[in-house]
């Protein structure tokens, strides 16, 4: 290997040493080719789409029906549309929305009127898709941001009248610290799908869970850690941004709500028999004080 042979002459005359650690680093370094990354074809979405063919998760609304991306139906999801008939229409109101993944809740959204989104995506490869939507789609009222939502919740003090959670509860280590920050920032309803606990999944699910005490703001609960192991390696992984994440029970997630200020709590989409584990929607109202 030519170039590793003169790093190793360069380094020894300069007197630096170099650790076989880093030389065999350097031996896995492939050379890249960048005219790869040209397209060669006319404009058009697929070219976009193609940037991260293999990992779509959902399939596109009209008019992209017939571009090729994932298998689910995130564009067109029943429970949004639940949600928003629960709290009487989002017509001129804001959301936030956590971990929009490709953007199909947050284009819902915009499509059922909602004067403002605002859905914050940590996840890089996740976050450019949104992008990617948003320019093919030609979403107006909707901004992507990138970044981890929990920080966002700590430091900003923007205020919103719904607060969307689909899919990410479940991949925190602190479940009820989001659910508390949630709270804080949610003026009107907040909206949760996730997974929880029951003891069977012990022995049935493939990723082993240990269980401990948790505690956040007074708010006492059980949680139940798991290892991600080798899935956040598959391509396309979605989950949290640590190697591991912690779940609740479903009782604990309805008494964290309520703990946290929300009263009129109604539950729908309940999957005991899920096959990632059980699951359920929430929309939840904020407690109004008396």
């Amino acid at each position: 290997m030519k170039g590793l042979r003169h790093i190793k002459q360069w380094s020894a005359r300069a007197g630096y040493g170099i650790t076989r650690r880093a030389l065999s680093a350097l031996r896995r370094i492939r050379s890249v080719n960048y005219l790869d990354s040209y397209v060669t074809s006319a404009p058009g979405p697929q070219n976009a789409l193609g940037i991260f063919q293999g990992e779509w998760s959902s399939i596109l609304p009209a008019p992209l029906t017939d571009f090729q991306a994932g298998s689910a139906s995130l564009f067109n999801d029943s429970r949004v549309t639940w949600f928003v008939e629960e709290v009487g229409g989002i017509e001129g109101r804001s959301v936030l929305e956590l971990g929009p993944l490709e953007g199909g809740h947050s284009f819902m959204f915009e499509r059922l009127g909602a004067r403002e989104v605002i859905a914050i995506e940590a996840n890089t490869r996740a976050y450019l898709k949104c992008l990617i939507i948003k320019e093919l789609l030609d979403l107006r009222r909707v901004r992507f941001l990138c970044g981890d939502f929990l920080e966002y919740l700590r430091t900003d003090g923007t205020d919103f009248d719904l607060v969307f959670a689909s899919g990410v509860l479940y991949h925190m280590r602190n479940p009820a610290e989001l659910i508390a920050l949630m709270a804080q920032r949610c003026r009107q309803h907040l909206f949760l799908w996730t997974h929880y606990y029951v003891p069977s999944l012990s022995a049935s699910h493939p990723r082993r869970f240990t269980t401990s005490d948790g505690e956040h703001a007074g708010f006492r609960h059980t949680l139940y850690r798991q290892k991600y192991g080798s899935t956040a390696y598959i391509r396309g992984f979605c989950g949290g941004s640590a190697p591991f994440c912690c779940w609740m029970s479903r009782d604990d997630i309805l008494r964290c709500l309520d703990y946290f200020g929300f009263n009129d709590i109604r539950i729908g989409f309940d999957q005991p028999d899920h096959p990632n584990g059980p699951a359920f929607a929430v929309t939840a109202t904020r407690r109004i004080p008396s």
